[in-house]
């Protein structure tokens, strides 16, 4: 899978010229999105076909700052699947200097439309 690269926006930034440390989740958002729609599920073709997946929990740390005009590269993968529920990892690096700016993780429930967990593979039976 292509990294998901994100160039950082001015008003992305603090007081101090740093990105603010709520943009990062976002960043993940885009880059889960992104790496779904490789996959060939994203949300629009899950929510066409009843499925919501709301986030269950987020989690990240910190370890360097980025700054307006800098490019992160996200790489996304799977780290566990069970079938109602999915947790995805993220590693942030920051493309000019290679330097690694945020390591995290979302966790995923898969329901349908009346808010049930519902298991894909019995949905989605290739």
């Amino acid at each position: 899978m292509e990294k998901y690269i994100h160039k950082v926006f001015y008003f992305e930034t603090d007081k101090m010229g740093m990105v603010h440390h709520s943009n990062y989740i976002r960043w993940m958002e885009e880059a889960r999105l992104h790496f779904l729609e490789q996959l060939g599920h994203g949300y629009r073709k899950m929510e066409d076909d009843g499925i919501i997946s709301p986030v269950l929990s987020v989690e990240c740390e910190y370890k360097s700052p980025t700054t307006f005009g800098d490019e992160v590269a996200i790489e996304v993968q799977v780290l566990e699947y069970t079938g109602v529920r999915l947790t995805i990892g993220y590693v942030m690096t920051n493309v000019k200097n290679n330097e690694l700016v945020l390591t995290g993780a979302s966790r995923h429930a898969f329901l349908d439309e009346l808010r049930r967990p519902v298991i894909l593979k019995n949905i989605f039976q290739n």
